[in-house]
């Protein structure tokens, strides 16, 4: 039977007080589940509108569905396991911008939104001179949002009450503090006038947030079995961990506007979240992010079975417990406690988190969650963590495409693609060859904000490890890299690398 609000009669709709930017498996398992909570729970009484941020998605096959679909939670309760579904019913409408901006406008003005939500991916809050006020929509998302507020700012002629607030859930540091740059940026370019920036400033709220829960997605190979066990044909199921936590930084207004705890919900509002942020995204994401390229080329699918392997597994323990957390502010004691629990979660035998979905977007996500460490690392201990060091190399082999003469598909901006394809096609695997490759990559500003062929000795080690794994394989490699006669473990910053 398929899954629609006639087929599943239990369903309710809620008023639209949400825009949510991302209809992807992330929010529909993390934002949208806790606001189905919140609904059934406390009666927070709000329904969301899905905006396709690009002009592929899944705005049709939300609609197809009438915005429902179910999650499908697995992991440790209370010290036990369990395994949950619930239906979420609170998205009324999936909104594809590129082929219904009539549609799309309509939400905009809808005079009940109050709040957005986004999830653009790290790459989503960019700037770009190009967009423009006419264009129906702008290319980028800040572009978006910055015609989607001077449409409400005209239309309620500047009413204060009438501004949105916004948890941006992308990736990266501060991401409602950059949003609002950006959109105010297009504000001065575009010339909409003080009166708009002073109502952006003051009637808007940009709340920087932090999200976790492992979201593996469609459960492909067991869809059958679930759909049999729902009784519904429900193409749009997501898997999700038990575990949540959203950390959103916002005046105390914000809070009450949005009383999640109040629905049991991990969810807190706090006035700085530096720290929560630092140790989440250099744990949890940076040993994500670390390690996809070495586990998946050792052959590994998923994060469980990588963390259980004798080696990839330590390689993973060490790059957290002696180059991520050092780098990390705070007790020693507390540290090793956060990282035991992160450690704990990768575990769960009820998820299989692919290393596939891991790897999308690499390049940006390894700039944002584990360069920091590399750099933080080298400047306090004077030698480079060659566990990082190890993981960047893992990462420009596994853009190679193929391994043991497989090849596989890899998911990134196109740019990124092009360029690997052209990289690796002029490399020879002489170690010179390598070098250049390894060059280029370290070179490319838009992605790394410098030029890290100027750290020392980076890029000599990253070049010693990638012909390494050229040569030997993965497998090999990691048992090298972990070896306490790893040679390249003792070149230091007065020491050149030969």
């Amino acid at each position: 039977m398929q899954l629609n609000r006639e087929t599943a009669v239990q369903t309710k709709k809620y008023p639209s007080r949400i825009l949510q930017f991302g209809e992807g498996n992330f929010l529909r398992a993390f934002a949208d589940w806790m606001i189905n909570k919140m609904n059934k729970e406390i009666g927070f009484n709000t329904g969301v509108d899905v905006v396709q941020p690009l002009p592929q998605g899944m705005a049709d096959m939300l609609n197809n569905q009438d915005g429902l679909y179910h999650v499908y939670l697995k992991g440790i309760k209370n010290g036990e396991p369990v395994k949950e579904y619930s239906l979420i019913d609170c998205i009324n409408r999936g909104i594809n911008p590129y082929t219904d901006y009539e549609t799309y406008r309509e939400r905009i003005l809808n005079p009940d939104l109050r709040f957005v939500i986004s999830n653009t991916t790290e790459a989503g809050i960019s700037f770009d001179e190009t967009d423009s006020l006419e264009m129906k929509p702008q290319k980028t998302f800040p572009g978006k949002i910055a015609a989607l507020l001077f449409e409400r700012f005209k239309a309620f002629n500047g009413d204060t009450n009438k501004g949105l607030i916004f948890f941006t859930c992308e990736l990266i540091d501060r991401n409602g503090d950059m949003l609002k740059k950006y959109v105010l940026k297009h504000a001065q370019s575009w010339q909409l006038g003080k009166d708009f920036e002073n109502w952006v400033e003051n009637s808007c709220a940009f709340c920087n947030t932090l999200v976790d829960r492992i979201v593996p997605g469609f459960p492909r190979e067991e869809i059958k079995e679930i759909q049999a066990e729902l009784g519904f044909e429900d193409n749009l199921v997501v898997v999700g961990e038990y575990f949540h936590f959203w950390v959103i930084e916002a005046p105390e207004w914000v809070q009450n506007e949005f009383p999640a705890a109040k629905a049991g919900l991990d969810v807190k509002f706090v006035k700085d979240m530096t720290r929560f942020r630092e140790q989440k995204v250099q744990v949890l994401n940076g040993c994500h992010t670390g390690s996809y390229a070495v586990s998946f080329l050792s052959g590994m699918e998923t994060v469980r079975e990588a963390f259980e392997n004798l080696e990839v597994g330590s390689f993973m323990k060490e790059l957290v417990y002696d180059e991520v957390l050092p780098a990390l502010d705070g007790s020693e004691k507390e540290l090793k406690s956060f990282a035991h629990k992160i450690l704990e979660r990768f575990r769960n035998p009820y998820i299989r988190h692919l290393w596939q979905s891991i790897a999308l977007n690499a390049m940006s996500k390894w700039e944002t969650r584990n360069l920091p460490t590399l750099i933080n690392y080298y400047e306090t201990h004077g030698m480079l963590p060659q566990k990082l060091v190890f993981s960047l190399a893992a990462m420009i082999a596994y853009f190679k495409g193929e391994a043991n003469g497989v090849r596989y598909p890899i998911q990134d901006d196109q740019w990124i693609l092009d360029f690997y394809k052209q990289a690796w096609a002029e490399c020879d695997g002489r170690p010179i060859s390598i070098e250049h490759l390894v060059e280029k990559v370290l070179n490319l500003d838009k992605v790394w904000k410098r030029n890290l062929n100027e750290i020392p000795n980076l890029t000599i080690s990253v070049t010693c490890y990638l012909f390494l794994i050229e040569q030997v394989g993965m497998k090999k490699a990691v048992k090298a890299v972990l070896s306490e006669n790893n040679p390249l473990m003792k070149i230091g910053p007065d020491r050149l690398a030969s």
